[in-house]
Protein backbone atom coordinates (compact mmCIF):
# COMPACT_ATOMS: atom_id res chain seq x y z
CA UNK A 1 0.00 0.00 0.00
CA UNK A 2 1.27 3.42 -0.71
CA UNK A 3 1.61 5.43 2.01
CA UNK A 4 2.61 8.86 -0.27
CA UNK A 5 -0.66 10.31 0.41
CA UNK A 6 -1.26 10.76 4.03
CA UNK A 7 -2.24 14.41 4.90
CA UNK A 8 -0.19 16.51 6.70
CA UNK A 9 -0.52 20.32 7.63
CA UNK A 10 1.16 23.23 6.38
CA UNK A 11 0.67 25.95 8.93
CA UNK A 12 0.99 28.97 7.29
CA UNK A 13 -1.98 31.67 7.43
CA UNK A 14 -4.41 32.32 5.28
CA UNK A 15 -4.55 35.96 3.14
CA UNK A 16 -6.84 38.84 4.64
CA UNK A 17 -8.74 38.60 1.34
CA UNK A 18 -9.65 35.25 2.85
CA UNK A 19 -13.54 34.92 3.55
CA UNK A 20 -14.35 33.85 7.18
CA UNK A 21 -16.60 31.65 6.15
CA UNK A 22 -15.56 27.64 6.94
CA UNK A 23 -16.59 24.53 8.20
CA UNK A 24 -15.45 24.65 11.59
CA UNK A 25 -17.72 23.36 14.13
CA UNK A 26 -18.10 22.50 17.89
CA UNK A 27 -21.46 21.47 19.26
CA UNK A 28 -22.75 19.06 22.63
CA UNK A 29 -22.26 15.93 20.40
CA UNK A 30 -19.02 16.28 18.12
CA UNK A 31 -16.83 18.89 16.85
CA UNK A 32 -15.48 19.46 13.35
CA UNK A 33 -11.68 20.82 12.58
CA UNK A 34 -11.31 21.65 8.97
CA UNK A 35 -7.62 21.18 7.57
CA UNK A 36 -7.49 25.01 7.05
CA UNK A 37 -7.88 25.89 10.82
CA UNK A 38 -4.42 24.16 11.14
CA UNK A 39 -1.97 27.72 10.82
CA UNK A 40 0.79 28.70 12.60
CA UNK A 41 -1.13 31.09 14.84
CA UNK A 42 -3.10 28.20 16.50
CA UNK A 43 0.45 25.50 17.15
CA UNK A 44 1.44 24.86 20.66
CA UNK A 45 5.38 24.65 22.25
CA UNK A 46 5.89 21.61 24.49
CA UNK A 47 8.68 21.82 27.58
CA UNK A 48 11.87 19.98 27.03
CA UNK A 49 11.02 19.75 23.20
CA UNK A 50 13.44 21.63 20.44
CA UNK A 51 12.86 22.34 16.85
CA UNK A 52 9.04 21.40 17.18
CA UNK A 53 5.33 22.44 17.48
CA UNK A 54 2.18 20.72 17.92
CA UNK A 55 -1.57 21.36 16.79
CA UNK A 56 -3.07 20.07 19.41
CA UNK A 57 -6.51 19.17 18.14
CA UNK A 58 -8.35 16.96 20.86
CA UNK A 59 -7.64 17.00 24.65
CA UNK A 60 -10.16 16.12 27.72
CA UNK A 61 -12.96 17.95 28.51
CA UNK A 62 -15.60 17.92 31.21
CA UNK A 63 -19.24 17.07 29.61
CA UNK A 64 -17.57 15.91 26.28
CA UNK A 65 -14.57 13.70 25.46
CA UNK A 66 -12.83 12.56 28.23
CA UNK A 67 -10.26 10.21 28.17
CA UNK A 68 -7.66 11.64 25.64
CA UNK A 69 -5.47 13.85 23.73
CA UNK A 70 -4.62 13.64 19.99
CA UNK A 71 -1.28 15.76 19.00
CA UNK A 72 0.06 16.46 15.51
CA UNK A 73 3.80 17.08 16.13
CA UNK A 74 5.92 19.13 13.43
CA UNK A 75 9.89 18.03 14.04
CA UNK A 76 12.21 19.99 12.29
CA UNK A 77 15.78 18.28 11.36
CA UNK A 78 17.68 17.85 14.68
CA UNK A 79 14.76 18.29 16.89
CA UNK A 80 12.98 16.17 19.33
CA UNK A 81 12.77 15.40 22.56
CA UNK A 82 15.04 13.42 25.01
CA UNK A 83 11.68 13.86 28.01
CA UNK A 84 8.87 13.95 25.60
CA UNK A 85 6.33 12.54 27.80
CA UNK A 86 6.01 14.33 31.78
CA UNK A 87 2.95 11.76 32.71
CA UNK A 88 4.02 8.82 33.99
CA UNK A 89 0.50 7.13 33.51
CA UNK A 90 0.55 8.51 30.02
CA UNK A 91 0.39 5.86 27.16
CA UNK A 92 0.86 6.72 23.79
CA UNK A 93 0.68 5.57 19.80
CA UNK A 94 3.04 7.63 17.73
CA UNK A 95 1.53 7.55 13.85
CA UNK A 96 4.36 9.19 11.14
CA UNK A 97 2.45 11.21 8.04
CA UNK A 98 5.33 12.86 6.62
CA UNK A 99 9.46 12.69 6.46
CA UNK A 100 11.14 10.51 9.65
CA UNK A 101 11.63 9.89 13.35
CA UNK A 102 13.77 7.58 15.42
CA UNK A 103 12.05 6.58 18.44
CA UNK A 104 14.50 4.93 21.05
CA UNK A 105 12.48 3.01 23.62
CA UNK A 106 14.39 1.43 26.56
CA UNK A 107 17.51 2.30 25.18
CA UNK A 108 16.57 0.45 21.48
CA UNK A 109 16.47 3.12 18.57
CA UNK A 110 13.69 2.43 15.78
CA UNK A 111 13.52 4.22 12.54
CA UNK A 112 10.14 5.15 11.57
CA UNK A 113 9.36 6.75 7.80
CA UNK A 114 6.17 7.73 6.37
CA UNK A 115 3.15 4.78 8.02
CA UNK A 116 5.36 4.20 10.90
CA UNK A 117 3.75 3.39 13.99
CA UNK A 118 4.62 2.52 17.38
CA UNK A 119 2.75 1.94 20.76
CA UNK A 120 4.30 3.22 23.85
CA UNK A 121 3.07 1.47 27.20
CA UNK A 122 2.83 3.85 30.75
CA UNK A 123 5.66 4.32 32.54
CA UNK A 124 8.40 3.53 29.47
CA UNK A 125 11.71 5.47 28.62
CA UNK A 126 11.82 7.28 25.18
CA UNK A 127 13.12 9.41 23.32
CA UNK A 128 12.37 11.00 19.65
CA UNK A 129 14.64 12.21 17.27
CA UNK A 130 14.47 13.97 13.37
CA UNK A 131 17.46 13.26 11.87
CA UNK A 132 16.45 13.49 8.56
CA UNK A 133 17.63 16.75 6.53
CA UNK A 134 13.50 17.15 6.15
CA UNK A 135 10.86 18.00 8.82
CA UNK A 136 8.45 15.18 9.99
CA UNK A 137 5.20 15.30 10.65
CA UNK A 138 3.40 12.43 13.16
CA UNK A 139 0.20 12.08 15.25
CA UNK A 140 1.25 11.44 18.60
CA UNK A 141 -2.22 10.31 20.73
CA UNK A 142 -2.04 9.97 24.87
CA UNK A 143 -4.74 8.13 26.86
CA UNK A 144 -3.72 7.69 31.01
CA UNK A 145 -3.50 4.03 30.91
CA UNK A 146 -6.33 2.07 33.69
CA UNK A 147 -4.52 -0.50 35.36
CA UNK A 148 -6.30 -3.55 35.68
CA UNK A 149 -5.23 -6.23 38.69
CA UNK A 150 -4.77 -9.72 37.15
CA UNK A 151 -3.82 -7.92 33.66
CA UNK A 152 -0.36 -7.24 32.53
CA UNK A 153 0.71 -4.04 31.10
CA UNK A 154 1.23 -4.17 26.76
CA UNK A 155 4.37 -4.10 25.95
CA UNK A 156 6.22 -1.39 23.40
CA UNK A 157 6.10 -2.43 19.84
CA UNK A 158 7.09 -0.85 16.15
CA UNK A 159 5.40 -1.43 12.97
CA UNK A 160 4.33 0.45 9.81
CA UNK A 161 0.79 0.32 8.14
CA UNK A 162 2.50 -1.61 4.86
CA UNK A 163 3.34 -4.63 6.91
CA UNK A 164 -0.74 -5.14 8.69
CA UNK A 165 -3.07 -6.52 6.10
CA UNK A 166 -6.80 -4.29 6.84
CA UNK A 167 -9.44 -6.65 8.04
CA UNK A 168 -12.17 -6.30 5.53
CA UNK A 169 -16.28 -6.01 6.90
CA UNK A 170 -18.24 -8.89 6.31
CA UNK A 171 -20.60 -8.86 3.04
CA UNK A 172 -18.79 -5.66 1.54
CA UNK A 173 -16.76 -6.87 -0.89
CA UNK A 174 -13.87 -5.60 0.80
CA UNK A 175 -15.11 -2.05 0.46
CA UNK A 176 -15.41 -1.15 3.85
CA UNK A 177 -11.97 -2.13 6.49
CA UNK A 178 -9.94 -1.28 9.28
CA UNK A 179 -5.73 -2.15 9.56
CA UNK A 180 -5.61 -3.48 13.47
CA UNK A 181 -2.33 -3.11 15.33
CA UNK A 182 -3.57 -4.78 18.02
CA UNK A 183 -5.20 -8.06 18.65
CA UNK A 184 -8.81 -6.99 19.56
CA UNK A 185 -9.07 -9.59 22.36
CA UNK A 186 -6.13 -8.08 23.51
CA UNK A 187 -8.00 -6.78 27.14
CA UNK A 188 -4.55 -5.16 28.19
CA UNK A 189 -5.15 -2.59 25.90
CA UNK A 190 -7.96 0.27 26.47
CA UNK A 191 -7.39 1.87 23.93
CA UNK A 192 -7.33 0.73 20.29
CA UNK A 193 -6.04 3.33 17.71
CA UNK A 194 -6.66 2.05 13.61
CA UNK A 195 -6.59 3.04 10.21
CA UNK A 196 -10.09 2.69 8.88
CA UNK A 197 -10.47 2.62 4.83
CA UNK A 198 -13.67 2.83 2.54
CA UNK A 199 -13.16 2.24 -1.47
CA UNK A 200 -15.30 4.73 -3.30
CA UNK A 201 -18.98 3.61 -3.06
CA UNK A 202 -18.09 2.33 0.95
CA UNK A 203 -20.70 2.91 3.73
CA UNK A 204 -21.42 2.64 7.50
CA UNK A 205 -25.04 1.42 6.90
CA UNK A 206 -26.83 2.71 9.97
CA UNK A 207 -26.03 5.47 12.45
CA UNK A 208 -23.42 3.58 15.45
CA UNK A 209 -24.25 4.83 18.49
CA UNK A 210 -21.88 3.94 21.13
CA UNK A 211 -19.71 3.79 24.43
CA UNK A 212 -16.37 4.88 22.63
CA UNK A 213 -15.34 8.21 21.80
CA UNK A 214 -13.64 8.90 19.04
CA UNK A 215 -11.10 11.23 16.79
CA UNK A 216 -11.12 10.50 13.40
CA UNK A 217 -8.05 12.69 11.04
CA UNK A 218 -8.80 12.19 7.33
CA UNK A 219 -5.74 10.95 5.61
CA UNK A 220 -6.90 10.17 2.57
CA UNK A 221 -10.05 11.29 0.13
CA UNK A 222 -13.14 12.72 1.23
CA UNK A 223 -16.77 11.84 2.47
CA UNK A 224 -19.72 12.55 3.84
CA UNK A 225 -20.05 11.59 6.94
CA UNK A 226 -22.81 11.47 9.50
CA UNK A 227 -22.77 13.44 12.81
CA UNK A 228 -25.40 13.03 15.06
CA UNK A 229 -28.19 14.86 13.28
CA UNK A 230 -26.36 16.74 10.44
CA UNK A 231 -24.59 15.23 7.35
CA UNK A 232 -20.90 17.03 6.91
CA UNK A 233 -18.54 17.17 4.19
CA UNK A 234 -15.14 16.09 5.25
CA UNK A 235 -12.11 15.56 3.29
CA UNK A 236 -8.06 14.88 3.94
CA UNK A 237 -6.48 17.29 6.94
CA UNK A 238 -9.79 17.12 8.88
CA UNK A 239 -10.64 15.93 12.28
CA UNK A 240 -13.56 14.76 13.73
CA UNK A 241 -14.06 14.59 17.57
CA UNK A 242 -17.00 12.27 19.17
CA UNK A 243 -18.23 12.13 22.13
CA UNK A 244 -19.69 9.05 23.76
CA UNK A 245 -22.78 7.71 21.82
CA UNK A 246 -22.98 10.56 19.11
CA UNK A 247 -24.64 8.75 15.97
CA UNK A 248 -21.86 8.04 13.20
CA UNK A 249 -22.45 7.06 9.58
CA UNK A 250 -20.21 7.64 6.43
CA UNK A 251 -20.92 7.33 2.76
CA UNK A 252 -17.45 7.42 0.57
CA UNK A 253 -18.80 8.71 -3.03
CA UNK A 254 -15.14 8.20 -3.97
CA UNK A 255 -13.01 9.47 -6.30
CA UNK A 256 -10.13 7.89 -4.62
CA UNK A 257 -10.09 6.42 -0.85
CA UNK A 258 -11.56 7.69 1.70
CA UNK A 259 -9.21 6.90 4.77
CA UNK A 260 -8.85 7.97 8.60
CA UNK A 261 -6.58 7.45 11.46
CA UNK A 262 -9.18 6.77 14.64
CA UNK A 263 -9.03 6.56 17.91
CA UNK A 264 -11.51 4.15 20.34
CA UNK A 265 -11.47 3.70 24.30
CA UNK A 266 -11.82 0.12 24.81
CA UNK A 267 -12.27 -3.01 27.04
CA UNK A 268 -12.56 -1.11 30.58
CA UNK A 269 -15.77 -0.87 32.87
CA UNK A 270 -17.39 2.79 33.06
CA UNK A 271 -16.36 4.83 36.13
CA UNK A 272 -18.93 5.14 38.35
CA UNK A 273 -17.44 8.00 40.14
Amino acid sequence: MSTSEYYAPQGGLPPQTQILTDRAVFTEAYAVIPKGTLTDIVTSFLPFWSDARFWVIARPMSGFAETFSHYIAEVAPGGGSTRPELDAEAQAVLFVVSGAITVTIEGQGHEMGEGGYAYLPSGCQWTITNTSDAPATFHWIRKRYETVEGLDKPEAFVTNERDVDPAWMPDTNETWGTTRFVDQADLRHDMHVTIVTFKPGGVIPFAETHVMEHGLYVLEGKAVYRLNQDWVEVEAGDYMWLRAFCPQACYAGGPGNFRYLLYKDVNRHMSLG
